[in-house]
């Protein structure tokens, strides 16, 4: 993966708006860890910013589902590669999006235990009030903990 924009310039921030799903919540731990690990990794200022439960409206990526499914008009997606093409077919905004399949697999049931757990919780910063639904990762704070899970044989 190549973090680099094209005048060579990294960014300094990487703002994700998430639908709180259970894959991505704001207290799942494997997607955290990844989070502070990306931060660190590629020294960049995560914010982790979450629509509330049912707020769909707001949710632009909705909004190319729904465009999505009319331009399907309840064409049977029989196979994966059908699914692909017609995604890629379609346009929002002017654009086409571009469709891939996503075949690595994450573990089920993995849990960071509560010394793991508490060590990546450093590094997020949970905004008051909204603790589950704006978190802000440092990339200085995030190499740090991952310095010191490195060390305690964590990573």
């Amino acid at each position: 993966m190549a973090w680099v924009k094209k005048n060579g310039n990294t960014p300094h921030t990487l703002v994700i708006n998430a639908d709180n799903g259970p894959e991505n919540s704001g207290m799942r731990s494997q997607w955290l860890k990844r989070m502070v690990e990306f931060s660190a990794k590629w020294e960049t200022k995560v914010q982790l910013a979450y629509y509330p439960p049912y707020h769909s409206k707001y949710n632009p990526i909705e909004r190319v589902f729904g465009v999505l499914e009319n331009y399907w008009n309840g064409d049977p997606l029989r196979t994966v590669n059908k699914a692909l093409e017609m995604a890629e077919g379609m346009t929002y905004k002017g654009v086409n999006p571009i469709a891939r399949q996503v075949t690595k697999e994450y573990a089920k049931g993995v849990k960071l235990n509560s010394e793991e757990r508490s060590l990546y919780d450093t590094a997020l910063n949970r905004l008051q009030g909204l603790g589950k639904w704006f978190i802000t990762i440092e990339h200085e704070m995030a190499k740090k903990v991952c310095a010191l899970c490195f060390d305690n044989g964590i990573i």
